[in-house]
């Protein structure tokens, strides 16, 4: 998202547009003013820039991939209802289903809405958790993270954390709880998350605090990544009637027509 340095001329850069309803003048804020805003939340969202395409629009879920569109549909209703309904979600998959697609399309959404968001992987998340501790900040670190309206926490799973930082995360998410949504995804079920965190108490614990707020959406399909390889496998296999004959093949056709 660019924003243009010339003045706009529907406020003549005073930030606020005059609109008429039902015979009545009033203001409010200009289009411009709003793109500059959305423009400085993602800035600070901390969104990989892989994933600054990402977009509800581009994810597919039509034709081969139409078993994705519950999952699809389940974000879509998210960003319809937030903030009236500020229930998380929970995004659970096998790798390379489009878990991180979705939560980061609802987490610019949120943005270009005018609401502050901010993403991470579960593993940076804890580590600037206990870094900020190791310098005496985790209170201070925690309440920044409470602040933003949506927290993406992606990759729950991926790589294993230690107990210790399996109950900065367990406070993380309390700070948070009831307080702001938190989109959080995962590719592994509830009944391994006690081995991801290295405790099993405290992942029911944080379970139950999920499951108290969140929507859970099990996404089910082939991973985009295995259906790219796929489609390329084939586009570069010879076709049957091109494959090239081996030399012991020649060998037996010609002893075939000998005989």
């Amino acid at each position: 998202m660019k924003v243009s340095a010339e003045v706009c001329p529907l406020c003549e850069g005073t930030g606020w547009k005059s609109l008429s309803i039902k015979s009545e003048r009033r203001v409010t804020r200009c289009d411009c003013r709003l793109q500059a805003r959305a423009h400085a939340l993602l800035a600070g969202a901390r969104i990989p820039k892989r994933y600054e395409h990402c977009e509800l629009s581009n994810f597919e879920s039509d034709g081969p991939h139409q078993q994705l569109a519950s999952s699809r549909l389940a974000a879509g209703k998210f960003v319809e209802e937030y903030p009236v309904d500020s229930t998380g979600l929970l995004l659970i998959g096998s790798i390379g289903v489009g878990k991180t697609h979705l939560a980061v399309s609802l987490a610019i959404a949120a943005a270009e809405s005018g609401r502050r968001v901010y993403y991470g992987t579960l593993v940076s998340l804890i580590e600037s958790l206990e870094q900020a501790r190791a310098a005496g900040q985790l209170a201070r670190r925690l309440r920044v993270l409470s602040h933003p309206a949506i927290l993406v926490v992606d990759e729950i799973g991926y790589m294993p954390v230690n107990r210790d930082g399996a109950v900065l995360f367990f406070q993380l998410i309390n700070a948070r709880y009831e307080h702001a949504s938190t989109v959080l995804t995962s590719n592994k079920g509830f009944e391994e998350w006690g081995e991801i965190l290295g405790d099993e108490v405290m992942a029911a614990a944080l379970i139950d605090r999920l499951m108290h707020h969140c929507h859970v959406v099990n996404i089910r399909g082939n991973s985009y990544r295995m259906r790219e390889h796929t489609d390329l496998w084939h586009a570069i296999q010879p076709k049957a009637d091109e494959q090239p004959i081996s030399p012991s093949r020649q060998t037996r056709r010609k002893e075939a027509k000998a005989h």
